[in-house]
């Protein structure tokens, strides 16, 4: 039976929508709820603690970034909730301002608990006994003072140029040599990025704790060697956080885009001041800064003790502190096979479905290691968006070349803040004999896709890896992905035409199994959400649960409305960003979603479609977004098998019953995070999963 809305199912309808921006600091709220628990382990708490900073250090150099840069240019956009771009900053920067807050009450409870585990910062320079002090100095003259460089802010020396997120230290000076006129000097020093935020200071006989000083201290006790006849006023540190945004005009720079990716990131360290962390109490100092930088008020956080709180993410790597993380399970080996025949024979007889981390990464680079030795493969080709220093693919697919394999990567220049890497990587692979494209014009190749070719019995046979995660060994440990190899004839020939379709830069046809963007992805996706409606007006069985990492697109929104007015039961989880407003009577009450997080990154992108009674799963690379439905090359691919159908079945029920780690969507757009009843065992998804 259809329910009578109160709200209109309708784009301007801003009471339907929570605002995007706002909904990604919700979702920082919840990491650093982490940070609280003391259910974690202490040092996973920090480390917790640590990426909400890294977290909102790039979301303001990107998403604030660009609201402010609409709001210089007079251009007021309204958020799909109505706000206009000058509300939606300032309300960002207040609710930052109380983040900021939470995030040193957690780091004091965590220092506090550091020192019960004897692991001491030691803040307060007059904590030092004597022997620490000469300690601390001959490090000074050995290591530190022949690095810095005091830099003077007056007429002749203009304010320099502060790389983005460096800490530095902002000083106002006096000589008293003329007694008639104080003369008062502004400088500025950067604490060196190339040595240990934090030094080890001598062990005491007493006692086995282990104590470090902050470099920026160290530092502020030797100003004296770098102002020499000065006297020191006032000495705070602040950080700075640019503009980091990459935008290049394609259409002009097409012919040489390598060139123009790297002339554009040495930019990104220049780029407008967007966030000035200063510490608190620094008055004259921020506002001088404040001033120089050209910045609002608002734009200014005070930071109570440590700046730069990533840097803390240096007490993860002290030895004999396993007490204090995490215990990881051992990856299950997953799909892996010694001989090459009895490899590509295995997936010919059955796809093979991996679910990372819980089954290791390491079977994806077996394979490419295989085919790269293997004289039966002909071509090998890749995209590559992301992947990490250590991992052995790039030698892999160098080595493939090297042995007359025709090896084609597809490696994306633009994936946000690994772009110096995929240059290095792109560099590399070509100088081993690979055919590397650099992306396409005006899109990002976001896809994970490998395909192989190989000769057997006088025919070419094709093999293909698809997933919803990168080609990333070091992320492949922490969050959580699922990926397929198939030898499925039609899903195969739909992978050799996507790739022909970007080399060539061709016109992408409608493919037989697979729903790629940004031509055809979100009308198949709104025509299988449409199809549930159908179902449920029908009578048919309808039903939807989908897994995602952030759900923006409105038109999307809108479908899933018209679904649960149509009595479709929906179930969403949606780590991060949600526009969707749950549980709105008449409109979106049949919708629940939730948000897990915990000692994983919840990555993988499920769609499942009750498909009256007949159920369809799709794996995608794909978020709900405008920007993965219209300016990235996407994948959805289906799950054919049935067994693997219903252990990606068994895997949605178990994020359902999550009851420790999930939290609710509630209808005002705040989060309550569930908790065992009396009565109920607690359930863990990210452990339980390891039996599934």
């Amino acid at each position: 039976m259809t329910a009578n809305p109160t709200e209109k199912i309708e784009m301007g309808n801003q009471n339907i929508f929570f605002d995007r921006e706002l909904s990604w600091i919700d979702f920082n709220y919840r990491v650093l709820e982490e940070s609280f628990d003391k259910e974690n382990p202490l040092l996973e708490r920090l480390k917790f603690l640590c990426i909400t900073e890294s977290n909102l250090d790039e979301f303001f150099m990107v998403r604030v970034a660009g609201l402010l840069n609409l709001k210089n240019a007079g251009i007021e956009e309204k958020s799909l909730n109505g706000k206009r771009t000058s509300e939606t900053i300032a309300e960002l920067y207040s609710k930052v301002g109380q983040f900021v807050k939470k995030q040193y009450e957690s780091l004091d409870e965590i220092l506090v608990e550091l020192k019960q585990n004897k692991i001491v910062v030691v803040q307060d320079p007059s904590e030092l006994a004597g022997d620490d002090i000469q300690f601390v100095k001959n490090y000074y003259k050995r290591e530190v003072s022949s690095i810095l460089t005091p830099l003077a802010i007056d007429p002749s020396h203009p304010f320099p140029h502060i790389l983005n997120r460096t800490l530095n230290l902002g000083i106002t000076l006096y000589s008293d040599d003329d007694k008639n006129k104080i003369k008062e000097l502004f400088a500025i020093v950067q604490v060196p990025s190339v040595l240990p935020r934090f030094l080890q200071l001598p062990p005491n006989r007493e006692s086995d704790t282990r104590r470090y000083f902050p470099l920026e201290e160290i530092i502020k006790l030797h100003l004296g060697d770098l102002f020499y006849g000065m006297n020191v006023k006032q000495i705070h540190t602040f950080k700075i956080v640019r503009d980091a945004d990459i935008s290049i005009n394609e259409e002009q720079n097409i012919g040489d885009l390598l060139t123009t990716m790297k002339n554009e990131l040495k930019n990104r360290m220049w780029g407008d001041a967007v966030r000035l962390d200063v510490h608190s109490g620094a008055g004259h100092i921020k506002e001088l800064l404040r001033g120089l930088l050209e910045l609002e008020e608002y734009q200014v956080m005070e930071i109570p003790t440590l700046l730069s709180l990533n840097d803390m993410m240096f007490f993860q790597s002290l030895e004999k502190t396993s007490h204090l993380k995490y215990s990881y399970p051992v990856p299950k080996s997953g799909f892996a096979a010694k001989k090459s025949e009895s490899i590509f024979s295995e997936i010919r007889k059955n796809d093979h479905l991996l679910h990372h981390p819980y089954e290791s990464f390491k079977s994806i680079e077996d394979m490419l290691k295989i085919a790269s030795q293997d004289p039966k493969v002909l071509a090998i080709k890749m995209t590559l968006y992301r992947t990490s220093g250590d991992s052995p693919i790039i030698q892999y697919l160098g080595e493939a070349a090297e042995n007359g394999k025709q090896v084609t990567v597809l490696v994306e220049l633009k994936a946000r803040f690994d772009e110096e890497r995929n240059i290095r990587w792109a560099k590399k692979l070509e100088d081993s004999g690979v055919h590397v494209v650099y992306g396409v014009v005006g899109l990002k190749i976001h896809c994970k896709m490998l395909l192989i070719v190989r000769r057997e019995e006088d025919k070419l046979n094709r093999y293909v890896h698809l997933g919803t995660g990168n080609y990333n060994s070091t992320t492949a440990r922490y969050y959580t992905d699922i990926s397929l190899f198939t030898a499925n004839p039609e899903i195969t020939e739909d992978v050799a035409i996507l790739f022909n379709t970007i080399t060539s830069s061709g016109k992408m046809p409608r493919l037989s199994k697979i729903y790629a963007a940004p031509t055809f992805l979100k009308e198949e996706f709104l025509r299988l959400i449409q199809r549930e409606t159908d179902n449920a007006k029908s009578g048919k069985q309808a039903r939807v649960i989908f897994k995602m990492n952030s759900l923006v697109d409105p038109d999307v929104i809108l479908k899933l409305y018209e679904a649960s007015q149509a009595g479709v039961k929906i179930d969403l989880i949606i780590r991060g960003i949600c526009c969707l407003r749950p549980g709105i009577p008449g409109v979106s009450d049949r919708i629940n979603v939730r948000s897990i997080v915990g000692r994983y990154l919840e990555h993988s992108r499920i769609y499942s479609f009750e498909n009256g009674g007949k159920p369809e799963v799709y794996l995608a690379s794909a978020d709900c977004m405008p920007r993965n439905f219209l300016r990235r090359i996407e994948v959805m691919f289906p799950i054919l098998q049935d067994k693997h159908k219903k252990r990606i079945a068994k895997i949605l029920e178990l994020l359902l019953r999550d009851n420790t780690q999930a939290r609710i969507l509630e209808s005002d757009g705040s989060y309550t995070r569930l908790t065992p009843g009396d009565d109920d065992p607690a359930v863990n998804s990210q452990i339980d999963m390891v039996d599934i």
